[in-house]
């Protein structure tokens, strides 16, 4: 097989939910239990029976053949590890009997281009938006608090929870709420020059121009390295956007300067709730997709057909991201030989590069990434958690590689360099301009990123169960065997579309994302 091949899943489901094991490329030499094979029991494959020596969990491994010692171990048609010992036919797979080891994987760019079939222009679907003066679209109606530093954090809180508890917002239904964006940083630190610091300012700005939010208050203290002067320079926010600015220490204190922000607030609310909601083209639109609290069927259902989802929006001319740069290691390849440019295939490696040296900083390895919530679902190595993730991206072509937080501009599929930490990833997205979060967990992650609103999906049906209150979309519908992953990529388009017209997701029911904007640190702390 060709190893720069994008990744193509030949098991029906429908057949597999009923053979309990899933095969997913005929060069597999591992299979997926789709729920616990008790040892000793044999499960149907290849018009025979495998005997499954071992117990094996839900989402684990058995060996389909004897893998001999050192041989690779291949699921997806990939390399996920390399045996350790002989594996015996029937024998458990997981972190007792592989190991991770580098090989050579380069993917030569363009050589698996693919020709993106675009919906006609008065065909596409649409939704139901705030098209502000600038031309952008958003599909929230906030008004945000920025912090330049730590030190104002507790102020901006107590702002934004005065106004929330007083009942005025009650008078103003089209404004969705206020939310204050509170950080670690901001002084410490080197100050212009230094990266680390440059990437928070870009963070900042990022939200400062969200179309998602109306209106900013920029809150300091004062005395800080990120000064709220130089920190808004060379912004350019939508000419509707009303901005502006203080510090505790000019104010005279942080009872004055709550009092203040209340009083400004309140009084930007009669205009901030005339915006109205228009229909306006999907491709406005900019998805983020997210994996957190992966296992093995994140792979198999839900990021798969959140890409199947992607590749719609793309089609109907809107824009995907994704990240972590950490958890598409061992899968670059499948992203290099999509790039519509060498120039972006380059981009994507140096990225990688760059963290094979930053993780050695710590005596860390990219391989230590998959967390014990992730093994514990199936997970073996960083190879095989990657290989899942990059199916989020699904099949068309990649346009464009940014760095954290930069502006995505580029309409089609893009990749963004950030942290796997998923709070950390997800605010990169939202600062590049993503008005839409999809997430999929196997696990249960329980996330939200205001001003951004985030769509959570199940990798597989038995979590759904158990955290419907968390959870919008059930992807294990497709390991059950009752919809196919393009079926389940339109429902997630549709709910996309639904959630950007002002659909609320579970996890804005319940109130998450006010603490999850969590810039990427990288400044020495002074």
């Amino acid at each position: 097989m060709n190893m720069n091949t994008p990744i193509e899943l030949i098991a029906n489901p429908r057949l597999a939910a009923d053979m309990g094991l899933l095969v997913l490329h005929p060069e597999d030499n591992v299979g997926t239990a789709l729920g616990t094979v008790p040892a000793g029991t044999s499960v149907p494959f290849n018009g025979s029976e495998l005997l499954c020596a071992d117990e094996i969990p839900g989402g684990h491994k058995v060996a389909l053949r004897t893998i001999e010692a050192d041989e690779p171990v291949r699921k997806y048609g990939q390399i996920i590890g390399f045996a350790g010992p002989l594996i015996s036919k029937g024998e458990h797979v997981h972190v007792h009997n592989v190991a991770y080891r580098e090989f050579d994987r380069a993917g030569q760019a363009g050589t698996a281009l693919r020709e993106t079939e675009f919906v006609p222009e008065d065909q596409r679907a649409t939704f139901q938006g705030y098209r502000r003066s600038n031309g952008s679209v958003g599909t929230r109606n906030y008004i945000g608090i920025l912090t330049s530093v730590n030190c104002s954090a507790t102020a901006a809180k107590l702002i934004a929870s005065r106004i929330e508890n007083s009942g005025v917002l009650d008078q103003y239904p089209n404004v969705d709420g206020v939310v204050a964006l509170t950080h670690s940083s901001g002084c410490g630190t080197g100050g212009d020059g230094n990266y680390g610091f440059e990437v928070l300012r870009r963070t900042l700005h990022g939200y400062a121009n969200h179309p998602n939010f109306a209106s900013i208050l920029v809150l300091g203290l004062g005395c800080e390295v990120n000064q709220i002067a130089g920190l808004a320079t060379g912004w350019s926010l939508s000419p509707d956007k009303s901005i502006s600015s203080m510090t505790i220490q000019a104010q005279g204190g942080t009872k004055a300067t709550v009092a203040e922000g209340v009083r400004r607030i309140e009084e930007l609310l009669p205009e901030i709730n005339k915006a109205q909601r228009t229909a306006v083209p999907a491709s406005e639109l900019v998805l983020a997709m997210e994996c957190g609290g992966s296992d093995a069927f994140s792979g198999v259902t839900a990021n798969p057909a959140l890409g199947a989802a992607a590749d719609l929006l793309i089609r109907h001319g809107g824009t995907a991201v994704f990240g972590e740069t950490t958890e598409i290691y061992g899968a670059e390849h499948l992203l290099t030989s999509r790039a519509e440019s060498q120039h972006t295939a380059d981009k994507l490696m140096e990225r990688i590069r760059w963290w094979e040296q930053h993780v050695t900083q710590d005596g860390s390895s990219i391989n230590n990434n998959p967390s014990p919530g992730n093994k514990a679902g199936g997970l073996t190595t960083i190879l095989e958690k990657s290989l899942g993730a990059v199916a989020k991206g699904g099949t068309t072509n990649l346009v464009g590689v940014v760095e954290y937080a930069e502006p995505i501009t580029a309409h089609g599929l893009v990749f963004m360099d950030t942290p796997g930490y998923d709070p950390v990833n997800a605010t990169g997205m939202v600062a590049g301009g993503a008005q839409v979060l999809a997430f999929t967990t196997g696990r249960g992650s329980a996330f939200g990123c205001k001003p951004t609103p985030s769509i959570k999906l199940a990798t597989n049906t038995p979590l759904y169960e158990r955290m419907r209150d968390d959870i919008d979309v059930n992807c294990g519908a497709v390991a059950d065997g009752q919809l196919t992953i393009e079926e389940m990529g339109q429902q997630i388009f549709d709910l996309i579309l639904a959630v950007a017209s002002g659909q609320e997701t579970k996890s804005e029911e319940l109130g998450y994302g006010d603490n999850e904007f969590v810039p990427w640190q990288l400044s020495t702390v002074l």
